[in-house]
């Protein structure tokens, strides 16, 4: 937790924009082995970006003006298993983005150890625990990543609920979405569920408000009770949001990104659990709502001794292939997109809440004020601890409980023994 800490203080502080992220000498380029680098991402082809990725170029090239970087958008929905057959044949990249957490951890056999390359920026950056496996750092952070629950304060208003003092109790929350439905017709939750991602952030949204601090703490480190009564309850209410009809028709034919938060942003749903940094988030939803309009609040609490937090953790960032043919080109590369200058613009242009403790996050929104005072106290999100087979034997599972065709106890089962496995 000590990166943690040292974000927040530097907001807290409000530190000045120094340095770039290129403390370590560079090499000559002449003494590169190989003059192009490929890298394999899922966000160089958005507009938000392009400031942010011609920052770390430009950067790059100051000290490599001889080598060609090319950037090469795939597909989310695909991402990682392009990855993976490009990986077997030998013909991927040199440089590739990640997920924190599973995403990355199941992969670090075809990553390069950064440690000895990414020193210089151990203090700088925050995240580094969601891209590391054993103590060893196999990607930089780019972003922090957590999953507050949003909410329309102009429906709260027509339902003639207060906007600023949302539910603090599972069963005030319920009833203030019925309210909402009778005055306005929008349903309580906006969910997509159709790539299985929508149960990712319905566990690390309201898991908090359901989990013990204890049980919670376990979890993260690996000692996960799956058939305790408080975690067959993250997925009892998952079923019962659905039955009660409280989420949006279709959830399993919905798309998370980003047919569910235009439901949220076309005020057909009065809450979605969404990110905190570059997309579904509160920069996006305010640009439809009206950034006033954007409200966060706290995880419901369900059971007792359960005590809300922010579930944040590193959000994306870029590793280095163990097949490139220069690693200290390539880290260099990374070094470059992890700079100060460059996670300046994506923090300006994309409301990118950055891993760079140096940064003070945007301020230009009533929710991302909500937002970062929570990072102090701030814990892991529940997710993003489990494998990437674990999230998708999870994803599936979850349309089988919204559809009827499986049962809490039967999916907690598979579960646990996936997660054991793994």
């Amino acid at each position: 937790m000590k990166q943690r800490s040292l974000w927040a203080a530097a907001l807290a502080v409000g530190l000045a924009l120094t340095g770039c992220g290129s403390a370590a000498p560079a090499r000559p380029s002449s003494e590169s082995t190989t003059n192009k680098l490929v890298v394999w991402d899922w966000k160089s082809g958005e507009p938000g970006v392009a400031s942010y990725l011609e920052k770390a170029k430009a950067d790059f090239a100051a000290k490599h003006p001889d080598v060609t970087v090319e950037f090469v958008a795939q597909p989310y929905d695909q991402y990682y298993t392009l990855l993976g057959t490009a990986a077997q044949s030998g013909k991927g990249p040199d440089v590739m983005l990640f997920n924190g957490g599973g995403q990355l951890r199941d992969r670090v056999d075809m990553l390069l150890p950064l440690d000895r390359y990414v020193a210089p920026d151990k203090q700088r950056l925050a995240g580094w625990d969601a891209f590391s496996k054993d103590g060893t750092i196999y990607a930089a952070p780019v972003t922090l990543q957590g999953h507050p629950v949003y909410y329309n304060k102009a429906i709260y208003a027509k339902a003639g609920l207060d906007p600023a003092n949302p539910p603090k109790t599972w069963e005030e929350f319920v009833r203030g979405c019925a309210a909402i439905k009778k005055a306005t017709g929008a349903r309580c939750f906006a969910l997509g569920n159709k790539e299985g991602f929508g149960i990712q952030f319905f566990m690390s949204g309201l898991g908090p408000g359901i989990l013990t601090p204890k049980e919670y703490d376990d979890w993260i480190a690996g000692k996960r009770d799956w058939t305790s009564p408080h975690v067959k309850e993250i997925f009892r209410l998952w079923k019962q949001a659905e039955d009660d009809g409280l989420n949006n028709d279709g959830a399993n034919s919905t798309a998370l990104f980003n047919d569910a938060f235009a439901l949220f942003d076309t005020g057909k749903a009065a809450h979605v659990i969404g990110l905190m940094s570059d997309v579904g988030h509160w920069k996006d939803f305010g640009e439809f709502l009206g950034p006033d309009n954007v409200g966060v609040m706290t995880a419901p609490v369900v059971t007792g001794d359960a005590e809300p937090v922010l579930p944040y953790d590193g959000g994306i960032g870029y590793g280095v292939a163990k097949t490139t043919k220069d690693p200290a080109l390539a880290a260099d590369l990374v070094r470059a997109l992890t700079s100060t200058a460059a996670l300046t613009a994506f923090s300006a242009d994309a409301g990118a809440i950055t891993s760079d403790t140096t940064i003070a996050a945007p301020q230009d929104a009533p929710a991302v004020a909500a937002i970062v005072p929570q990072i102090t106290s701030g814990k892991p999100a529940l997710h993003v601890a489990l494998s990437s087979k674990v999230l998708d034997l999870m994803g599936r599972l979850s349309q089988q409980l919204l559809s009827g065709s499986a049962g809490v106890d039967d999916v907690v089962r598979q579960l646990a023994a996936a997660d054991e496995a793994s």
